[in-house]
């Protein structure tokens, strides 16, 4: 692709998008600015750090601590969603206009195309991410958020177990009725 066909696209894309939304705007920037920034992280001169609720979750997913009360199993589940973003079993958020639907594809292409030149000047790109110690910087990202899905998954379960209500358990999920004194009815 040649950059004068480059920034016509990229030119469109924002201008499409200052028209959809100023939220549509911002990502389509910060998308930009990753995808031009690809040859630091190819180096090793950028890294994305890994947020701290999926490091404890890479070192252990399964760990029993802070799981007292519903309140405190929701609040961690809030912060893995945070980090990863929301659950398999959340709605799907509602479905974009025909316009903005438009817009993203747009974006979405000029960001592809951005990353592809930005990154094909680097000759055998991926022995550079292996010597920069980038591709292992990337692996532990993806373990961790493996990590923080097998825990997210874990609290929910355990939510399950103590009668919470999501999102300290499944958004399915509804809680058993409890008597007056906060204790379940033994035929429930």
């Amino acid at each position: 692709m040649t950059v004068s066909r480059l920034l016509i696209l990229v030119g469109a894309a924002v201008v499409l998008a200052g028209c959809a939304s100023n939220g549509t705007t911002a990502r389509i920037g910060r998308n930009l600015a990753d995808a031009a920034a690809q040859p630091l992280e190819d180096l090793n001169l950028r890294r994305d750090p890994i947020p701290a609720v999926l490091t404890r979750a890479l070192v252990n997913p399964y760990s029993q601590e802070g799981m007292e009360t519903c309140m405190a199993i929701a609040l961690q589940v809030r912060h893995l969603n945070e980090a990863l973003g929301p659950d398999q079993d959340e709605p799907p958020p509602p479905r974009a206009g025909l316009s903005q639907q438009a817009v993203e594809a747009l974006a979405d292409a000029a960001v592809d195309a951005v990353r592809s030149e930005t990154t094909d000047f680097i000759p055998l790109r991926g022995w550079v991410r292996e010597l920069s110690g980038a591709e292992r910087h990337s692996r532990r990202i993806q373990a961790a958020i493996q990590a923080g899905r097998a825990r997210r998954a874990f609290l929910k379960g355990v939510g399950m177990r103590q009668n919470c209500a999501p999102p300290a358990a499944p958004s399915w999920f509804r809680p058993r009725p409890q008597n007056r004194r906060g204790l379940r009815w033994p035929w429930g």
